[in-house]
């Protein structure tokens, strides 16, 4: 089994009966990111992997913190010892960093999970994730950016770590739409 095969394993297994929804955002977001092997190259294996698994933290039995980047990431090492970078990426996607200090774990995030250097795999997840509506189809990163808004509250954590991640969300997703605009 490849990697794409055992991240959807993974995925499939701790999210499809327990959060039917996030199983089909999950399933958007890896659709999105198997359209971007033209443009990501040799890079292409890991982000598919990482959409396939972004999510995984929010499965029941996965939660810890109740911050699903950083639970899904721990459980991807812990449990599977997965690939360091693989585990990065799903860390920090979609600008975690940020909700992270809002929750007061932003040192735990950082010490345990450094930012991935690799621009272009940063902005591809965000992009798969931020233009992906919670029922797996396609949208715009403002029309998901105020549907998370709607869901969550202005006021929630989740609702000011939007708000302050937007401009960068919306730069991630120009950016790579701009490399397959190119292509």
């Amino acid at each position: 089994m490849g990697l794409e095969g055992w991240a959807t394993h993974i995925a499939e297994s701790q999210l499809a009966d327990a959060l039917p929804r996030r199983w089909a955002h999950t399933q958007g977001v890896a659709e999105r990111a198997r359209s971007l092997e033209p443009v990501a190259g040799e890079s292409a294996d890991l982000l598919v992997a990482a959409a396939w698994l972004h999510d995984v933290g929010y499965a029941p039995p996965r939660v810890v913190t109740g911050f699903h980047p950083l639970d899904g990431a721990r459980y991807l090492r812990d449990v599977h010892a997965s690939h360091e970078l693989l585990v990065r990426l799903v860390a920090n996607h979609s600008y975690a960093l940020l909700e992270a200090e809002e929750r007061g774990l932003r040192e735990d995030l950082e010490g345990e999970f450094p930012l991935v250097d690799d621009r272009f795999l940063v902005d591809a997840l965000v992009y798969c994730d931020m233009t992906t509506t919670p029922d797996g189809k396609r949208t715009s990163s403002e029309e998901r950016v105020a549907e998370i808004i709607s869901r969550y509250g202005t006021d929630s954590v989740v609702g000011r770590f939007i708000r302050r991640a937007l401009p960068a969300i919306h730069a991630s997703v120009a950016r790579v739409q701009a490399r397959v605009d190119a292509a």
